[in-house]
């Protein structure tokens, strides 16, 4: 057995983990499903040899998911926030995730089918709302604020004035 990270980010799931963790490794680089174990015995949201937990990585972030029932759901206070390099990659994980039952949000937020939500967020998008030119940031920053996905462009267009 390998040594566990020695901070994992646990994801509750009500029965699906290890399919969103097969999504997640298939969508994002440096991502993959480590292991995935079935419970000893039942549990409140399952029965023995059930999967309970299945240990994946989402790139490079050490993450479980745990098959807790359906308690508990996903919400905005947590996300995952993906820098991307360019408009090509922005949209591949942008539309991996609408087109396998998510949702769109704004401000290049948007949510999986898991109710884990996504900010999916160009590096251009970033150095522009932070420039220490301030009236371009504000441009920037305004923008964003109009968009669901961002576009890399508009974003460029907005700082140049």
């Amino acid at each position: 057995m390998a040594t566990p990270a020695k901070n994992t980010v646990c994801l509750w799931y009500d029965g699906d983990a290890e399919e969103a963790a097969r999504f997640y490794a298939d969508v994002f680089p440096d991502s993959s499903v480590n292991a995935v174990h079935r419970s000893p015995g039942d549990f409140p949201s399952g029965k023995e040899g059930d999967v309970l937990t299945v240990e994946f990585t989402i790139m490079g972030i050490s993450c479980l998911g745990l098959n807790g029932g359906p308690a508990f759901t996903h919400n905005e206070a947590f996300s995952f926030q993906v820098a991307t390099e360019d408009q090509a990659e922005t949209d591949r994980y942008w539309d991996a995730i609408i087109n396998n039952g998510g949702e769109e949000s704004a401000c290049g937020w948007c949510k999986d089918k898991w109710g884990t939500s996504w900010q999916i967020t160009p590096i251009a998008l970033t150095k522009a709302v932070t420039s220490p030119d301030r009236a371009a940031a504000k441009r920037a920053f305004e923008a964003m604020m109009e968009m669901r996905k961002i576009d890399v462009a508009t974003i460029e267009a907005a700082v140049r004035g």
